[in-house]
């Protein structure tokens, strides 16, 4: 739990897939949540809605229909609630879509996060925790991903734009001493998800006896992580922002990185599961079996991704566990019952 309990708290992207998930176990904690969304049609606002809903009904929860490109508005609920803590979640999401607009994702996850940076700074915000991703690895082969290897190689505009996100942070922590922690989550995936992932529009389809489209021949290996331990990763390291003058990891001095209250953690579940065996146990749990359209590798994806979650382990003595099985069971219980099938 928070130590400092009864603090104000803004999430942004609060009405998204992981935003929901924890501004939900914020407030079951008793947490002030201010929760910050646009609302925007990338997916079915109606789950977005739904999500808000569910959200309104806590008396310690106030909600703002506000793109975070808006400084502005953004700037007046920083001075209203002036919170303690930050978790930026808001974000144009996406490796396809970036290939059709990459201007949403230059607005949102560039000018958005830079105002989020200043709102931060002159409001004296304790620490600020913002999602990256896995896909700023790009093209690294070289497994499993460490948070210490090179990331120059950006293979889509969300993966350039998240990766911006880490260098502006890091510069503002060195430059103002805002403590900030990036986080690079790794396939989430779980009950409230994103209709626009895999697991999702994989269930509808199958339910509906319709084609699923796989791409890469179905030879992709993805770290899937379930959306509770991603929500228990953020609560851990929104409690302890980092420090100046500490070397992150001994064994690979980063002098410049030492000076600056900044760090960087992956968040994965450490064991990449191969496509066609998150299918299989998609069916299994479905008791039907999908038809299968096999279609090359697209622009923008990485073939493989695998999380080193070994600095996660060391500072917080924590690790996600959680199982293909298990979650992939969860969310179809939970889509069948929030879809009345």
């Amino acid at each position: 739990m928070i130590k400092n309990l009864k603090k104000n708290i803004i999430v942004t992207g609060s009405s998204g897939f992981i935003g929901y998930s924890l501004t939900l176990k914020l407030l079951e904690w008793g947490e002030n949540v201010i929760g910050v969304d646009n609302h925007n049609n990338y997916y079915d606002p109606k789950i977005k809605d739904a999500r808000t809903t569910q959200l309104k009904t806590y008396s310690n929860y106030q909600h703002y229909k506000i793109d975070i490109k808006d400084e502005k508005s953004l700037n007046k609920i920083f001075k209203d609630h002036k919170p303690h803590k930050v978790v930026n979640l808001a974000a144009q999401a996406g490796v396809r879509y970036s290939m059709e607009n990459p201007i949403a994702y230059i607005n949102s996850n560039i000018l958005g996060f830079a105002n989020i940076l200043e709102c931060c700074r002159l409001n004296n915000v304790e620490h600020l925790v913002y999602a990256s991703t896995s896909s700023v690895y790009g093209a690294n082969t070289k497994m499993p991903f460490s948070e210490h290897d090179s990331t120059n190689h950006q293979l889509s505009v969300y993966a350039a734009s998240k990766k911006s996100n880490e260098l502006m942070a890091h510069t503002y922590s060195y430059l103002y001493e805002l403590p900030t922690t990036g986080l690079r989550f790794f396939t989430v995936y779980g009950p409230w998800g994103r209709p626009d992932m895999a697991l999702f529009k994989f269930t509808k389809a199958i339910l509906e006896e319709k084609p699923i489209d796989v791409y890469n021949n179905g030879k992709h290996t993805r770290d899937f992580t379930y959306i509770d331990e991603i929500v228990k990763g953020i609560l851990k390291v929104l409690d302890n922002p980092a420090t100046a003058n500490v070397n992150w990891d001994s064994n690979k001095p980063d002098p410049a990185s030492s000076k600056a209250p900044w760090r960087i953690y992956n968040i994965g579940n450490s064991k990449p599961v191969k496509l066609m065996d998150y299918i299989d146990a998609l069916e299994k749990t479905l008791g039907k079996k999908a038809k299968i359209n096999f279609l090359p590798l697209q622009p923008g994806d990485v073939p493989d991704t695998y999380a080193n979650t070994d600095n996660l382990e060391k500072k917080f003595n924590y690790k996600p566990s959680t199982s293909i099985i298990e979650g992939v069971s969860k969310f179809v219980e939970w889509y069948k019952d929030y879809y009345k099938i």
